[in-house]
């Protein structure tokens, strides 16, 4: 008997869900950064046993939008409530409530089996823990509770085990060698997107979106071309930095941790354009998989 099923992760924006896609899938597929939408797209990652295939979907945090870009991002939060085997909603301790009332009024009426992840417990205590399981329990009586750290890794294998017992009899959605549904160079693209969140302030990195325009992979060496676009001139000469230092930063932050995802050595040209607009292009939008 073979299992295989879709397990799609939602919740608030910093809850915690990219930290535990990556805990789950055990390889660094989605980025992590301390600023609100980090995730701006579904990213798939998939782990294979040899009875069972997980299919695991970490999604933007759910935001009331403000131009088309954040549309697009809650339309992949909406359609991973509606293809899911299993959702996990993920709430961090002392959450007051979600975002969305459609999104709350269907994970409480969902006929999906629903775990409610009660993250970053390795904050609280005993008393307070008991008080929001009991909180979460009568706000969501068809669910099931699991209080976890992410980042500890703490009851994630009681979690992962629970999955298994719930999903589908199914053969394999994806070849049992891989990894995730994305292409190297989205990846490539997230981890420049990563650095730019990481190093730059305010509107700047919300600003930015990453194409990566040349991926050539030799047999010792993987060389990169990016480009990455803001919105207006006054960002490109904020990203570049003076003499292009802060430009030279990033590519040299990114290209190490290209190389441990890869296994390989890289070289990375990067350029920056103005692009006016670009997160209000529906054009755009769908050329950079906002949008189908």
């Amino acid at each position: 008997m073979h299992k295989s099923g879709f397990i799609n992760i939602i919740g608030n924006p910093n809850v915690g869900k990219s930290t535990l896609m990556n805990c789950l899938v055990g390889e660094k597929l989605s980025i992590i950064t301390s600023k609100a939408q980090t995730t701006r797209h579904r990213i798939i990652g998939i782990v294979n046993g040899d009875e069972f295939q997980l299919i695991f979907s970490d999604t933007p945090g759910i935001v009331k939008p403000s131009y088309e870009l954040q549309n697009s991002m809650m339309d992949f939060v909406k359609s991973a409530l509606d293809d899911a085997d299993i959702i996990l909603y993920m709430l961090e301790i002392g959450e007051k409530s979600i975002k969305d009332l459609s999104v709350h009024n269907k994970i409480l009426n969902a006929k999906t089996p629903t775990l409610i992840l009660l993250n970053k417990i390795d904050l609280s205590n005993q008393e307070d823990l008991e008080q929001e399981v009991n909180k979460w329990s009568s706000q969501y009586p068809n669910s099931e509770i699991f209080p976890i750290s992410a980042l500890n890794n703490f009851n994630i294998e009681n979690l992962i085990n629970r999955i298994i017992e719930l999903i589908p009899e199914s053969p394999p959605y994806f070849p049992k060698d891989q990894l995730t549904d994305k292409p190297e160079r989205f990846f490539v693209n997230e981890k420049l997107r990563e650095k730019i969140l990481m190093y730059y302030d305010k509107e700047i990195p919300y600003s930015v979106e990453i194409v990566t325009e040349e991926f050539k992979e030799e047999e010792n060496l993987i060389k990169i071309r990016s480009q990455i676009l803001v919105e207006r001139e006054s960002q490109k000469g904020i990203i570049i930095g003076h003499k292009g230092s802060a430009l030279k930063k990033i590519g040299t932050k990114a290209r190490l941790d290209l190389e441990k995802f890869f296994d390989k050595k890289v070289f990375i040209d990067l350029h920056v354009k103005v692009s006016k607009n670009w997160r209000s292009n529906t054009k755009l939008l769908k050329k950079f998989g906002y949008k189908s």
